[in-house]
């Protein structure tokens, strides 16, 4: 079933329709026509400090010039001022200007001594007011455990300048009741168990196994307790080859020196 609309209805809505385009049309035409006579709208170009300057007609009022860009203090003007290329030339100028990045300098074993040493004190099970902590050379888990290198023993060092930093109580057992003068120099440490004490106030010991791996060597460190034997606290790291072969000894021993024969 179909729905008409009355005759005088539909004649209306005719009517509007042609009225709506003749006046659309009789617009476009008073708008050319205002164009031919005036000229295109105006064109306003912004100029840059230094950069050549083309040719002015007469009686054409000079583009404003704006401000170069200076080495203490970039300036970024609004990109709407400029066209594409205007503006991306401004910002690499800037970012030439910036200084050069700077890499970051080499670490050494210190590095990565203090990260495990963050990871004990905030795994620790207890920290007892005035507990007491010696610090053990660090041994290779594959090898004699008593036997180590610069590396295990630079590690037990380095440790024992961080328990310190964080302020609990540790031992240097090495320290002898003297210091021996001799022609050499002044000492007062030693390896020699003879020339130590025997008994030492050591409640918990740090210590670790270290393993050599691929591309460096994994570290275990953990603090003990000498009575319980339980384990406090427990940290992991992997130190690169290049950090652990930048540990050389003072002196080789055994070496072989070549002569010139005379």
């Amino acid at each position: 079933m179909k729905t008409q609309l009355p005759k005088h209805l539909f004649i209306a809505s005719l009517s509007l329709a042609i009225v709506g385009c003749s006046s659309l049309s009789i617009f476009d035409e008073a708008q050319q026509a205002q164009i031919e006579a005036e000229g295109p709208p105006a064109r306003h170009d912004v100029a840059l400090q230094g950069a050549p300057q083309r040719a002015m007609p007469a009686g054409a009022a000079a583009a404003p010039v704006l401000p170069s860009v200076q080495n203490s203090s970039p300036l970024y003007v609004t990109p709407g001022l400029y066209d594409g290329a205007a503006y991306q030339a401004t910002r690499m100028s800037a970012q030439k200007m910036q200084q050069h990045y700077q890499p970051q300098v080499g670490v050494n074993v210190n590095h990565y001594v203090q990260g495990m040493m963050h990871d004990l004190v905030a795994n620790l099970d207890m920290v007892k007011q005035g507990m007491i902590i010696g610090v053990t050379s660090f041994v290779y888990l594959d090898g004699a455990y008593d036997q180590t290198d610069l590396f295990g023993n630079q590690l037990s060092e380095g440790f024992m300048h961080e328990i310190h930093q964080f302020g609990l109580d540790v031992v240097d057992f090495k320290t002898t009741d003297y210091i021996r003068v001799t022609p050499k120099g002044d000492f007062v440490f030693s390896r020699d168990f003879m020339e130590l004490r025997e008994e030492q106030p050591i409640e918990y010991v740090l210590g670790g196994t270290l393993v050599q791996h691929q591309g460096g060597t994994l570290v275990n460190a953990r603090i003990v307790s000498v009575a319980s034997k339980k384990v406090l606290a427990s940290a992991q790291s992997f130190v690169p080859q290049h950090v652990v072969s930048a540990i050389q000894p003072s002196a080789l021993p055994g070496k072989l020196y070549l002569k010139q024969g005379e």
